[in-house]
């Protein structure tokens, strides 16, 4: 039990994204006492952290360090090493299968991406077949059964791309208001209807925005050379010949969202028809900035100021959570009451959320929301934290508005998580 326990914490500590921020510290200092110095300081730090579970659980490390096992990445070249964006080692790390060296994820490896902290145990990929796709392919369910459940009926039977990959990421953050627009920047030729080669353009443009790519030359891809994927024949066909209308990209969109909320609000309600506040409020602040420690102030405070619980439904929940994707229109409302040197109250903030997204939010889940992010209970909302909390919740911890440290901090800072949850 000691070992499997030492293994686990040293696994987490060398993927802890801190500790690879940290060799690339040391990899990219240009002054060799520094490096000598930065070396010494990681070293010191593995060895006490070492010692302490050592002493602590009476167990060797050679065994620990045997059984680890992580998911082979993509190889870089020596002489031409580039740098990894966040959403591109995430992908990596939970993309499961592979084709003729490319990687791709299941339907399944996508929801676990956006719904769990770290991807499920597995030894490497599992390699794919050309037939082994193609009857992917031809099990795809057809786009007029939309359903609210599509990804999990598909499950692993799927595979999607790294730039669908990204496309799909900017679904989940777009609120309702957008998706018209978002339909007329893929109608490139005015038809209020979208080809394979449109759709496949805005992929591209999509994958370069989410990389911060400002070159504006068109991409060189030959779109009808593209691997097919789940999603391509679900919108296209199997010859790739159907177009896809407004409604039917509307209820993709608004199903996706749908559906990785009820995996959120589930996990938490164990299939009951509410969660707590408190529960609210741990998956308000997840994929965020805030640490165990602060998080599990934030909930306390919740339990403190409300020992009565009613609970919150799933359609509240589903509501709140759709608001944030429209948390830049409400940011604008915000600040006129800061311009007016007003606080906002609980009744304000339910009408700036109607000016800006065009819906009202239950009162109950305001009430919540409000002793979450009041700090010294005047009944005020702190308005910084509570926009830069939760625009680092819509983003899932890919924009990190107040960001952890990194470097040889944020690697000291997981040896000290690692070692608190170790007890």
């Amino acid at each position: 039990m000691a070992t499997t326990t030492t293994s686990r914490i040293l696994n987490r500590l060398i993927k802890c994204r801190n500790f690879r921020q940290f060799s690339k510290d040391v990899k990219y200092q240009k002054d060799p006492s520094k490096n000598l110095r930065l070396v010494a300081f990681g070293t010191c730090g593995i060895c006490v952290g070492g010692i302490s579970l050592w002493l602590r659980n009476k167990v060797d490390f050679g065994p620990a360090l045997s059984s680890t096992v992580l998911a082979l990445e993509p190889r870089q070249k020596q002489d031409d090493v580039y740098p990894v964006s966040d959403k591109e080692q995430r992908f990596q790390s939970f993309a499961s299968r592979e084709l003729d060296g490319q990687i791709y994820m299941t339907m399944q490896d996508f929801l676990e991406s956006v719904t769990e902290e770290n991807p499920r145990p597995r030894i490497g990929r599992f390699p794919l077949k050309k037939k082994d796709v193609d009857h992917m392919l031809d099990n795809t369910p057809k786009k007029r059964k939309a359903t609210k459940d599509l990804f999990r009926s598909i499950w692993d039977k799927g595979v999607i791309s790294y730039t669908e990959y990204l496309f799909l990421l900017c679904i989940l953050t777009k609120p309702k208001a957008g998706y018209e627009i978002a339909f007329k920047m893929f109608d490139r030729d005015g038809n209020e209807r979208i080809d394979r080669r449109e759709f496949l353009l805005m992929e591209e443009i999509f994958r370069k925005k989410a990389e911060q790519d400002d070159e504006d030359e068109e991409t060189n891809s030959n779109h009808d050379e593209v691997q097919e994927t789940t999603l391509l024949r679900y919108f296209f066909g199997a010859k790739g010949k159907d177009t896809l209308d407004f409604n039917t990209f509307y209820t993709f969109m608004d199903n996706l969202q749908s559906e990785v909320l009820e995996l959120e609000f589930y996990e938490f309600s164990k299939g009951m028809p509410r969660i707590s506040e408190p529960e609210f409020a741990h998956v308000l602040l997840r994929y965020t900035h805030i640490d165990d420690d602060e998080r599990e102030i934030f909930v306390k405070r919740v339990k403190e100021r409300m020992p009565e619980e009613k609970g919150i439904d799933f359609q509240d929940f589903k509501d709140f959570l759709q608001f944030l994707n429209n948390l830049d229109d409400f940011e604008i409302v915000l600040k006129m009451y800061t311009f007016a040197e007003r606080p906002i109250t609980q009744e304000e903030f339910g009408r700036a959320v109607q000016v800006a997204t065009g819906h009202k939010l239950h009162p109950h889940v305001v009430d919540t929301v409000f002793k979450i992010f009041d700090r010294d209970g005047d009944g005020k909302l702190s308005q910084q934290e509570f926009i830069g909390v939760m625009k680092n919740r819509v983003y899932r911890g890919f924009r990190e508005y107040l960001r952890k440290p990194i470097g040889w901090a944020g690697f000291k800072a997981c040896v000290k998580k690692e070692l608190k949850h170790a007890r």
